[in-house]
């Protein structure tokens, strides 16, 4: 079983904008992250600890400026931290080894899919297509990529 941690080396490698997401609870610019617009197969991790964390298929176009999503891979690499920053309540999400800031979860997601929308920058993730999961050790994770063979 892959053990994921927080990598110190891994964090001094981390561009600008990934630090200052992941390491002081940034936010990117709505629009700006690099998988707003993605629509490749494949599963979404953690920068830092690789940790597994959302998939394509779970992925929808939610209007809001970052990628959403309606329900982690597991929950268990997931911690919901509540915020009250901004003069607002929210439920901040951090990944539970790589302890990185990913985001928010609002109750405002498709009802048919659990009414959750997993609002994530994309500076706080790496994407693995899914023909590159089984050789980077993901291969359990690939049922919950949503292809014509497995629909």
């Amino acid at each position: 079983m892959t053990q994921y941690k927080k990598d110190t080396e891994v964090i001094a490698s981390l561009d600008a904008e990934q630090y200052r997401v992941t390491q002081e609870s940034g936010t990117e610019a709505p629009g700006s992250g690099e998988y707003l617009k993605n629509e490749a197969l494949g599963i979404y991790v953690d920068v830092v600890s690789g940790e597994p964390l959302f998939a394509s298929s779970d992925k929808f176009e939610s209007g809001c400026g970052w990628p959403s999503f309606t329900k982690p891979i597991e929950n268990k690499h997931i911690n919901e931290i509540r915020d009250i920053s901004h003069g607002m309540v929210r439920t901040e999400i951090r990944s539970t080894h790589g302890d990185s800031h990913l985001g928010h979860v609002f109750p405002d997601g498709p009802q048919d899919r659990g009414g959750l929308r997993y609002c994530i920058n994309s500076a706080s993730l790496r994407f693995i297509h899914l023909d590159e999961m089984e050789s980077k050790g993901y291969a359990e994770y690939i049922d919950q990529v949503e292809t014509e063979d497995n629909v």
